[in-house]
């Protein structure tokens, strides 16, 4: 549990790291050849971190801890419902639910990472219909 969770912790800070650093970027500063390999080698590993080492450590913590194997049976066939429901198959979902988080927030963060230059929308005072009031001329 200790490993999983420590992982996960990893996981956040790393992309929080990319949040705060691309606020204190400067939108179009010049990309130096380094720093283009360092952000590339960044963004594998956290895409290895997403992908393997989060689901990893939760399929083994899973499995050898919490015991959720095929032999642990969640729920039997019965008059309503035909199939048999394991642990491994709730394990199996939770690993799944662990992919979409993280590409969530790498789908997430590039796209934060390139609206960073977008003006963003003034708001113009309303009456009290719902109407903008702004005067033309």
């Amino acid at each position: 549990m200790v490993a999983f969770i420590t992982e996960l912790v990893i996981g956040f800070l790393g992309v929080g790291a990319v949040i705060l650093y691309g606020r204190r970027r400067p939108i179009g500063a010049p990309l130096s050849w380094g720093q283009a390999m360092l952000a590339a080698t960044y963004g594998m590993f956290m895409f290895f971190w997403w992908y393997a080492v989060i689901p990893h450590q939760w399929l083994t913590w899973a499995s050898a801890e919490l015991g959720w194997t095929v032999d642990n049976i969640l729920m039997e066939p019965n008059s309503w419902q035909p199939l048999t429901i394991n642990m491994q198959a709730v394990r199996d979902i939770v690993v799944v639910i662990i992919y979409g988080v993280g590409i969530g927030l790498h789908v997430g963060v590039w796209a934060w990472w390139n609206d960073r230059a977008k003006p963003r929308p003034v708001e113009v005072p309303a009456s009290r219909y719902g109407r903008p009031l702004v005067r033309k001329g």
